[in-house]
């Protein structure tokens, strides 16, 4: 039986928590919220007054906590993890914080003698009950490996994200590419309505195209992430097309913010001379703005 500390019982720490209880490990939990703490006691877990209480003679640590202002100050605050975390213990940090927190607990735990690894979950707080969370593991092979077990009686899937720090990289850049598409795409509805456009007519072409599929999936892989810039659709054309759409925006009253900001990308690339190359060279365009002279 494995001994756990879980510290932080909220929307998603509490249902992943009772299911390391229903898996049969030995439960520690810490939590600001006494309602919470009380329930997954009354479901065998045992309940620590501090981080640090939590955490003396467990071999996992698993804090899922709202930012990482509050991961610091459980981990080496006052009556912290740190206190009582012995050297085989492993910190799994399931939250969603900055990557830059993230690197700078893992060095300052490393140098305490403290094994840490980030490991924070995509899908919802359904999947967090049903313990079908996607786990996006940060960490060495070792503690990835070690930490298996555990992790997967919370998720279903977990992607091995390439080493310390990189779980929660993966995280925001998904969260981040979901979080815009979602502006993107009630900017598109609108339109659609605005034009006279039925939504459910929309929605069943952009289904099958790059509108909905995404750009990773569809049109990057055969394009520029093979270095094959001819073009299937050009810049230039792009560029137009996206121009009318503006266009008919400002005329139907419809806010079209997104795309304002994706025509100064595209126009830029016309500027800069790619407007005869394929669209998927937007690509090659936002790595040359950013200075990456590492790739193409």
């Amino acid at each position: 039986m494995t001994t756990i500390a879980f510290l932080g019982l909220g929307q998603m720490g509490s249902p992943m928590a009772s299911n390391l209880l229903a898996k049969g490990h030995q439960l520690r939990v810490f939590d600001l919220n006494p309602d919470a703490v009380r329930q997954l006691v009354d479901n065998g877990a045992t309940a620590a007054h501090t981080p640090a209480e939590a955490a003396k003679g467990a071999e996992f640590i698993i804090t899922m906590l709202p930012n990482g202002d509050i991961v610091r100050q459980v981990l080496t605050g006052a009556d912290g993890v740190c206190d009582t975390a012995s050297p085989q213990s492993l910190v799994i940090d399931m939250s969603t914080i900055h990557p830059l927190q993230t690197d700078a607990l893992i060095a300052e735990l490393h140098d305490r003698g403290i094994a840490m690894m980030d490991a924070p979950v995509g899908r919802t707080s359904d999947n967090a009950k049903d313990g079908t969370l996607l786990i996006l593991a940060g960490g060495t092979a070792e503690q990835v490996e070690r930490a298996r077990l555990v992790l997967m009686c919370m998720g279903s899937e977990l992607v091995e994200a390439g080493g310390p720090g990189m779980g929660i990289r993966v995280k925001l850049i998904n969260n981040y590419m979901s979080i815009a598409l979602n502006a993107l795409s009630a900017e598109a509805a609108v339109l659609c309505e605005s034009l006279g456009l039925s939504l459910d007519v929309a929605i069943r072409v952009m289904s099958g195209t790059a509108a909905g599929k995404g750009h990773f999936t569809t049109t990057w892989p055969g394009k520029v992430l093979k270095g094959d810039l001819s073009p299937a659709f050009m810049v230039d054309l792009a560029l137009k097309d996206l121009r009318i759409a503006v266009d008919v925006a400002q005329q139907t009253g419809a806010p079209l913010g997104m795309g304002k900001v994706a025509e100064l990308y595209y126009r830029s690339a016309s500027e800069d001379g790619r407007g005869r190359q394929d669209w998927s060279a937007l690509l090659s365009q936002v790595r040359h703005l950013a200075g990456r002279t590492d790739v193409q």
